[in-house]
């Protein structure tokens, strides 16, 4: 039995970056001696374990035949004659396809057979054999790892033959729920942009988010969008999220939220009006497509609706800014208002020249959640109670209560 580190650990190992969790394979075992020596099996698709202590998942060496389509398409071989090197050449990418190990003499060694170390060095994304193209997940893969390897490039070869795999059809068979896992993952990356580059390149953008895909091209108003493109304004909002730190629900909001413009009419361009709705229609059958859990599917949808009356409110009056926070939830969900300020925030400075620019609207439309919560809900109800009052009635009453609280604030003269 021989036992080596795999993957992403040898490979942020030999980036100098952080190694957080660890691959292991191990070689010339059979399952029945993984147990017999404490390790849990796990695995339901090929032999994968747990070590006894650290807990940590240990492989058998396996190879991969392809038997049908999609990434579930495959004959999975695993026994004690599977080599190191036939293992590493079922992997994506050559720079995870570098192991670290011990020689024949028992030194620490790495285990390079195709040119992985070389791949790093130069900053290429580079496909390890053609069996890269029986699993069209490595297409969402190699996208992903542009967004976090920032400078490297996608080799031409490796383009070329995803190409040919979104061509052949091979991107139509991917699962929704590895969509979404790799498209969160990507979303979270240091440049989210160059995951959505990456697949348009390869034409897999038209194929797994066309909603998004047709946004490149659209023209908006010079005087709002410099950068005139929808796409390009897309993906500055999403880079502008990244630099702001966004969690997951945020980004994805951003992803979403001017879906509609790719559906605007051509002979009312460069304006988008009503475009809003037309994303959360949009955004509502991408995220039963995809299965997006909840939470980002509902944050989403009020950033998309809302973003633009966000944007304005700073010309809203009292009464319009409480049925603003009241269709937003945002009485009810204060925290989830944060996000979709946040979002907010990420689409207005996510124009050119707008990059450093403040956004007061945040500001304000917390200071009138803050008068609106001052507000003695239960004495209001109680009094009403008292005269007989029930019903929608007392809503009415707290809902006027609420735009009086956000009127006197306004009143207040500027500190």
């Amino acid at each position: 039995m021989q036992i080596y580190m795999v993957g992403g650990a040898v490979r942020d190992r030999l980036l100098g970056r952080p190694v957080n969790d660890h691959d292991w394979v191990v070689v010339g075992a059979t399952p029945e001696q993984m147990v017999a020596q404490g390790y849990l099996p796990v695995g339901r698709d090929f032999p994968v374990f747990l070590h006894p202590q650290t807990r940590e998942e240990y492989a058998l060496a396996r190879t991969e035949r392809k038997s049908g389509r999609g990434y579930r398409g495959f004959v999975v071989q695993t026994s004690p004659d599977v080599t190191l090197e036939e293992d590493l050449s079922r992997r994506d990418l050559t720079i995870n396809a570098i192991a670290l190990g011990a020689d024949s003499t028992g030194a620490k060694a790495v285990f390079d057979p195709h040119g992985g170390a070389r791949d790093l060095r130069d900053k290429v994304l580079r496909h390890v054999t053609h069996a890269f193209h029986d699993d069209p997940v490595r297409i969402l893969r190699v996208a992903r790892f542009a967004a976090r390897f920032t400078d490297f490039s996608v080799a031409p070869e490796t383009m070329a033959l995803m190409r040919s795999m979104v061509a052949h059809g091979e991107a139509d068979h991917l699962v929704a729920e590895r969509v979404w896992q790799e498209l969160a993952r990507g979303l979270m990356e240091e440049k989210p942009s160059r995951m959505f580059e990456v697949l348009r390149q390869c034409g897999a953008l038209q194929v797994v988010l066309p909603e998004v895909d047709r946004l490149w091209g659209v023209p908006q108003r010079a005087d709002y969008h410099p950068e005139i493109d929808t796409g390009v304004h897309l993906m500055m909002v999403l880079d502008m999220a990244a630099r702001l730190q966004a969690p997951l629900g945020v980004r994805f909001a951003c992803l979403t939220h001017d879906l509609g413009k790719g559906t605007t009419p051509q002979d009312v361009l460069p304006r988008h009006i009503g475009h809003e709705q037309r994303s959360a229609q949009l955004l509502k059958g991408l995220c039963e497509r995809l299965r997006v859990p909840t939470d980002c599917r509902e944050l989403a949808d009020v950033v998309a609706r809302e973003h633009g009356n966000i944007h304005r409110s700073g010309d809203l009056g009292a009464a319009a800014l409480v049925r603003l926070l009241e269709r937003c939830d945002a009485i009810r969900k204060p925290a989830r208002l944060d996000e979709i300020l946040l979002a907010c925030e990420c689409d207005a400075r996510g124009r050119l020249h707008f990059e450093e620019s403040p956004y007061p609207q945040r500001a304000r439309i917390n200071a009138a959640l803050a008068a609106v919560q001052s507000v003695a809900t239960s004495v209001i109800a109680a009094h009403a109670a008292s005269k007989g009052v029930t019903g929608q009635k007392v809503g009415e009453l707290i809902h006027a209560a609420r735009v009086e609280a956000v009127a006197a604030w306004l009143a207040q003269p500027a500190s």
